[in-house]
């Protein structure tokens, strides 16, 4: 079946080109204070604005490679097609029956691993639900019989701690010897291994047992990638694995890549494979219809070509947008968050490689007033920008208050003030070329990442908009949004190019850890990889 699934339609080849707490560091770890506010590039290029000639930085971006009219195109059938959501239906009845039918525990865990890879979880919720609320209760029994399997110990840990139960580490005790190293008896079980590696990621502070078994486990399967070579399914979950980790990475993604894995798999069930390739291309079909009214968007906004030296990014934007909202029903969200990503990019950019800093304080003041008068003060291409971004939100504000009687307005103003206020303090740095302590930075970069802006919006795009929510939000800024910011600042801050800081940038974490402390350039990123 799964092999006539593949011939009689194929999965759509989807291309991909791919703050506000201030930290208080003491050398080794980080803690929330009170917000405090108080954007940078090289000279390459003169251009007449405003009657004056100006040198400007230039960072000598690229074109976009995705045209308006290539997006356009890009569609398929699987939505319009009546059948082939009467043949998805037929197939999510047969997958719900498997679970009322598995009745071993551990298999009941791998169908829900499975379907999670294979992005389908979200047609399963109730099932998976309450499938791992009847294996935490019975955790009791399971956890005796599974004292000497790791697959089934590691896996069963790595589900219930995703889905919020309290698992503790000790259950892995029983595999480690009286040093603190995984048993010699575990040393070559490359499935226990690779599930205790990938649990060891659900990790909660102070675990050391688990930060411990995730190096050794690492150790064990690289040499498990040289020594077996009969089981080929394993091994590209293996090397998957040690490249980056399950929970790090982006589902949607995940799904399209575990597809072809699964496929290879011996004992794969040809029915959940199906249904992963229909439902595959179903969603996927909704993503283009996403994209192909984002590109409209776009084209009519004009930015792309009226503001030449930024970013003309709406493909990449767009595939950001499908990373934090993937379910087809959330269409409403990423159409919202592909807008704020690509004003973000574009605005980033106006700080960071075109405006001089007496532009720049302009802008600011622009945006915090929100007074489309403001733009008689502003040269040429800001008032383009300014327009865009004042438009924009407004009438996603105006969305918000007609669909849910909300005035959400002076929450996003706010949020746009403080990163541009934010933007604007990393310009005055690069102006005056200083470099910040690591505190100042983070301080500040935990905003200037842009992730408040987009978790904000994100949350206006759902149906669980309250007055008291976004009081609380504006006051107290939640640790979800103040922790995801730092962990985005600083995994970007580790793959920031040498020409991007030639070029113009503010010193990242990496070089303000390296000027306060002495350390070498490996040394400050060995530390801020812990950090983050």
């Amino acid at each position: 079946m799964a092999s006539c699934m593949f011939n009689s339609f194929s999965i759509c080849s989807f291309p991909i080109q791919s703050k506000w707490k201030r930290f208080s560091y003491d050398g080794s770890s980080f803690r929330r204070l009170f917000v405090s506010f108080a954007s940078r590039c090289e000279a390459t290029n003169k251009i007449s604005v405003e009657d004056n000639t100006v040198i400007r930085r230039s960072a000598d971006y690229h074109p976009p490679i995705w045209d308006y009219d290539y997006v356009q195109s890009l569609r398929n059938d699987f939505v319009q097609d009546e059948s082939y959501k009467e043949q998805s239906s037929k197939l999510k009845e047969e997958v719900r029956m498997m679970f009322e039918n598995v009745v071993d525990p551990l298999e009941k865990l791998e169908l829900i691993d499975t379907i999670q890879r294979l992005g389908l979880s979200y047609h399963f919720g109730d099932e998976i639900k309450k499938t791992l609320k009847n294996i935490s209760i019975e955790r009791g029994s399971t956890v005796a019989s599974n004292k000497d399997n790791l697959y089934a110990t590691a896996l069963e840990f790595r589900l219930l701690r995703q889905h919020g139960y309290k698992v503790n580490q000790d259950v892995f005790a029983c595999f480690m010897d009286e040093v603190g190293d995984i048993k010699a008896s575990h040393n070559q079980d490359c499935k226990g291994l690779l599930n205790l590696y990938e649990a060891s990621y659900h990790s909660l502070e102070g675990e050391t047992m688990l930060e411990n078994a995730r190096k050794l486990a690492a150790k064990l399967l690289k040499q498990c990638l040289k020594e077996n070579n009969d089981h080929q399914y394993l091994l590209m979950l293996v090397e998957h694995a040690l490249e980056l980790p399950l929970h790090w990475r982006m589902p949607r993604l995940e799904a399209r890549w575990f597809i072809d894995v699964y496929e290879k798999k011996e004992d794969k069930n040809p029915i959940i494979l199906e249904l992963a390739i229909l439902d595959y291309n179903i969603v996927q079909s909704m993503h283009q219809n996403d994209l192909r009214y984002a590109s409209t968007w776009w084209k009519e906004l004009g930015l792309g070509k009226t503001l030449s030296f930024a970013r003309d990014r709406l493909m990449e934007n767009f595939l950001w947008s499908v990373g934090m909202i993937n379910t087809p029903q959330d269409g409403k969200g990423r159409r919202i968050q592909t807008k704020v990503n690509a004003l973000i990019t574009v605005i980033d950019d106006v700080y960071d490689v075109y405006g001089t800093l007496d532009e720049l304080e302009l802008f600011t003041d622009a945006v915090e007033r929100w007074d489309i008068n403001e733009i008689q003060n502003l040269p040429y291409y800001m008032k383009i920008c300014y327009h865009a971004l004042y438009n924009s939100v407004n009438e996603m504000a105006f969305d918000t208050l007609k669909e849910q009687g909300i005035d959400v307005l002076p929450f996003l103003k706010k949020v746009w003030t403080n990163l541009c206020k934010s933007y604007l303090l990393e310009a005055k740095w690069y102006y005056i070329g200083y470099t910040p302590t690591l505190r100042e930075y983070i301080d500040n970069a935990w905003i200037s990442i842009s992730g408040s802006v987009m978790l904000g919006h994100s949350y206006l795009a759902t149906d669980l908009i309250t007055e008291e929510g976004l009081h609380h939000i504006q006051k107290y800024y939640p640790d979800i949004i103040y922790w995801s910011s730092i962990i985005v600042r600083l995994t970007d801050d580790l793959g920031t190019s040498s020409y991007e800081l030639q070029r113009g940038d503010v010193p990242k974490s990496i070089q303000c850890y390296m000027n306060e402390s002495g350390a070498s350039e490996e040394e400050a990123r060995d530390h801020i990889r812990k950090l983050n």
